[in-house]
């Protein structure tokens, strides 16, 4: 707060010039205007027993509780907790809405807790291998501590520290912050690249919205599945053993995910929208049935299946290395009635909304692709259905379709993939785990080794890897543009709102980078300091979505 006061008054005092003035602020810094944080001198004075990776920042004081059932009992109470999870999934988001903050034993820096958490502003501590939590007891040790469900902890997720007690807390107000507001103006003048968020539903737009986004450049459909009452359809398609019943299962699924999006084209108010289609693999989506009978015998009676032929479907799922395996395009190529009832969720909100002459900008995203032939399957089919809605809604609507690169091979033949694509968005989070050969649900368990033994400088999946990862992304752009002149490129991996790799991205050419609602504003900063360092000849922006055109 401090040095931002400092550097507008001295700016206005003309004292200094405003890009000495943006320069002098660390992008770091501004995390202590945008989250609540645990009050310094109360700190000082503690001892933490813990420290984990700093998954997301700020302050969080709870009470300790081990299940995201506990979670949601006590915070219905009014209650603050903390989630302690050696890890969480998918089904724990509920749980981790409730909690003023979540800490796990293990995962890295793109974990499910971890990118959840940034997601929502949200404190958080990941990877914490000195926590052993015991969940039967409803405790956990570090060492001789012994932390019942009940008892009160403090996270710094600023730093990855955990302490005993409760520390107090200080309050995040931007809003009223006339110097933050100052800075962050000036900032916008100067940077040359746009800055995106990634969301998944209308409140979280609004809220990048609020913070500063000029767009959504990653909403993941999965993350819509989960919700109570629409899981059971996603589970009724997967476990169907013939297309017919899989499609019949699928639309079930049309009006929820049509919904979704009219919510979030209306939040973005004529913003460009990139959907990701669906991407895990399907086992995410029912392997925790096997542990609860009484889920998969409700399975069961509402598919009208024998129990035992359900429980053989999910296990027949199971693969070895899920996160390279079929997910992402393979199954919208295994499946592509997966692929066509959620372009036509997709088409049909952005066509409705057309008709009623509000502006959208849908975006769809093919996520793992490696080959042009993978992207042209699936471009085929998204195209198909575009016209068939547009047909249906008597109207036309803009799109784009493009790919997530993600596969080292994408990076490679990129200038093939470009001729189908009208879009390219870095997922920096796997294409990290695939170049270093990471997972990056497991570096915890090394990673912090080999930080300090100085084997790598940074956690790539925190700091963008500029010597290998940043390479392939640089080959990826000029090779796309080779036969794709004013192909737009971005980012929507985590690192979209690193300070050092955001600059990285404006000096290889990106159009925008996509993060976090809650890193926006550190993102918008970090990319004029990287206009002021090193200037662009062109405007911000140039080159996005004119290769849209009305199909």
């Amino acid at each position: 707060m401090a040095a931002v006061r400092m550097a507008v008054d001295m700016a206005e005092s003309k004292m200094i010039d405003r890009n000495t003035a943006i320069m002098r602020v660390k992008p770091e810094q501004l995390d202590e205007l945008l989250h609540p944080m645990i009050d310094p001198a109360a700190e000082k004075a503690a001892t933490p027993i813990a420290k984990g990776l700093p998954a997301g920042p700020g302050g969080g004081v709870g009470q300790a509780v081990f299940t995201s059932e506990a979670a949601n009992e006590w915070a219905a109470k009014g209650l603050k907790v903390i989630l302690v999870r050696n890890e969480t999934s998918p089904e724990d988001v509920e749980g981790m809405r409730s909690a003023v903050a979540i800490l796990t034993a293990m995962g890295g820096m793109t974990s499910h807790a971890a990118l959840v958490a940034r997601g929502w502003g949200k404190c958080c501590i990941v990877g914490c291998g000195a926590v052993r939590i015991d969940a039967k007891a409803k405790q956990f040790t570090v060492g001789e501590t012994v932390v019942k469900e009940g008892d009160w902890i403090s996270l710094n997720g600023t730093t990855g520290k955990v302490y005993t007690g409760k520390l107090p807390v200080l309050p995040a107000d931007p809003d009223k912050n006339k110097w933050y507001s100052t800075l962050m103006k000036w900032a916008d003048a100067t940077r040359q690249i746009n800055v995106r968020t990634n969301a998944e539903s209308p409140a979280d737009a609004a809220q990048a919205v609020k913070f500063g986004a000029e767009g959504i450049g990653l909403a993941r459909t999965e993350h819509m599945f989960f919700d109570s009452a629409r899981i059971i359809f996603v589970r009724e398609m997967i476990v169907a053993d013939n297309e017919a019943d899989r499609r019949k299962a699928v639309m079930k699924l049309l009006d929820f995910q049509k919904k979704d999006f009219v919510g979030i084209f209306k939040a973005m108010a004529g913003k460009p929208v990139t959907v990701r289609l669906l991407d895990p693999p399907l086992h995410e989506f029912v392997g925790s049935l096997l542990e609860d009978r009484k889920e998969l015998k409700a399975l069961a009676d509402h598919c009208g299946l024998p129990e035992a032929k359900v429980e053989d479907r999910i296990k027949s799922l199971h693969e070895f290395n899920p996160m390279l395996g079929h997910r992402g395009c393979r199954l919208g190529i295994a499946y592509p009635e997966i692929t066509e009832m959620q372009v036509r969720a997709i088409m049909s909100a952005a066509a409705e909304l057309s008709k009623k002459k509000v502006k959208v900008l849908p975006e769809i995203m093919v996520p793992l692709v490696g080959t042009k032939a993978e992207l042209a399957h699936q471009r085929a089919i998204i195209d198909r259905v575009a016209a068939e809605v547009q047909k249906e809604y008597k109207t036309k609507v803009k799109y784009m379709v493009g790919t997530m690169i993600e596969v080292p091979r994408a990076a490679l033949t990129a200038d093939q993939i470009a001729e189908v694509a009208e879009f390219f968005s870095f997922g920096t989070n796997d294409l990290t785990q695939m170049t270093f050969g990471y997972s990056r649900d497991d570096v915890g368990s090394f990673l912090p080794t080999y930080l300090a033994q100085n084997i790598l400088p940074k956690d790539p999946f925190e700091v963008l890897d500029q010597g290998g990862v940043g390479q392939l992304v640089d080959m990826a752009v000029r090779k796309g543009r080779s036969t794709h002149p004013g192909l737009k490129c971005g980012i929507c991996g985590e690192h979209g709102g690193e300070p050092s790799s955001v600059k990285f991205c404006h000096r290889v050419g990106l159009n925008y980078v996509s993060c976090s609602p809650f890193r926006v504003p550190i993102a918008r900063f970090a990319a004029a300091q990287a206009a002021i360092e090193t200037p662009r000849k062109e405007a911000k922006g140039k080159g996005k979505a004119k290769n849209a055109k009305k199909k």
